[in-house]
């Protein structure tokens, strides 16, 4: 069973017709060079990085913006942007097996809720567009900056000036590169969503093409309101049902929620789906 439901997705995500949609899961196999300890990734993971490996208050540990938050209003927002710029730079971690995937044959449009530069890595030889969440400003009404690359580094342009035949890498939380940027503390993710949902934190010319796309949420804990409110108006104007969730043991309030939305649990992670993909690619 589900191997046949592996088939029609990755049939779907080959004609662009689904969507991968990234979440902490999928760098599960990338690891420090020297060290050999996992990227930090998913919330609890996050929380010890910034803290020297030490863990916070109870009511801290729950989420990562929480604690985040903790942290700027003791030192400031640029303590929190220069630990993810440290934690994410250049050249420290092994490449995701899902990356290298990736890589092997470009999607036209990425969702990757981290933070790492692994997806734009996988593009680095491509010109793409790549579009960047931003939150508390007040120069622009906007919620994003977008970025045209040609095949070699980064320039700011307006929507207006997209290329639409371009593959499309959204990073909605943040990425170093090519400025540093993050949706990282509580306030950061209040603003943010507050505007995704008045629809001010996605380019036009992307609200147009994601109508009636299905996606594939790969290694996206949904069991916290932050991620589930971003991810629920990044997939606004989906097809019915929207897609597929890899979730080897979700919980119940995972199940409940993704019945609601109108996604179908797989009960799988990415590991799983790989090693499928890998082997149809080899028969």
């Amino acid at each position: 069973m589900t191997s046949d439901v592996f088939a029609e997705i990755l049939n779907g995500l080959y004609e662009n017709k689904v969507v991968p949609y990234l979440g902490p899961g999928v760098l599960y196999d990338s690891k420090h060079k020297i060290t050999g300890e996992p990227i930090p990734a998913d919330s609890n993971s996050l929380i010890l990085a910034m803290n020297d490996g030490q863990p916070m208050a109870p009511k801290l540990m729950y989420e990562f913006p929480r604690a985040a938050m903790n942290r700027e209003l003791k030192r400031g927002r640029n303590y929190v942007t220069g630990f993810l710029d440290k934690l994410y730079a250049e050249g420290q971690w092994g490449r995701a097996s899902v990356h290298d995937w990736l890589a092997s044959w470009r999607p036209q449009y990425v969702v990757d809720v981290n933070r790492d530069t692994q997806l734009q890595d996988s593009y680095a030889d491509t010109e793409h567009t790549l579009i960047v969440g931003v939150a508390r400003i007040t120069a622009a009404q906007y919620r994003f900056k977008i970025f045209h690359y040609n095949g070699s580094e980064y320039a700011e342009i307006e929507q207006t000036a997209v290329n639409k035949n371009l593959p499309v890498l959204f990073k909605p939380m943040g990425t170093p590169r090519p400025i540093s940027n993050y949706i990282a503390s509580d306030a950061d993710y209040v603003d943010y969503i507050t505007e995704l949902m008045g629809g001010f934190a996605i380019p036009d010319f992307l609200k147009e093409y994601r109508i009636g796309k299905k996606y594939l949420l790969m290694g996206l804990p949904l069991n916290r309101d932050s991620e589930r409110m971003v991810m629920s108006d990044i997939v606004y104007s989906a097809a019915e049902p929207k897609g597929w969730v890899l979730r080897k043991n979700p919980t119940d309030k995972e199940i409940r929620y993704c019945k609601r939305l109108g996604f179908e649990i797989i009960a799988a992670d990415c590991a799983d789906f790989l090693e499928y993909t890998l082997a149809e690619k080899a028969a």
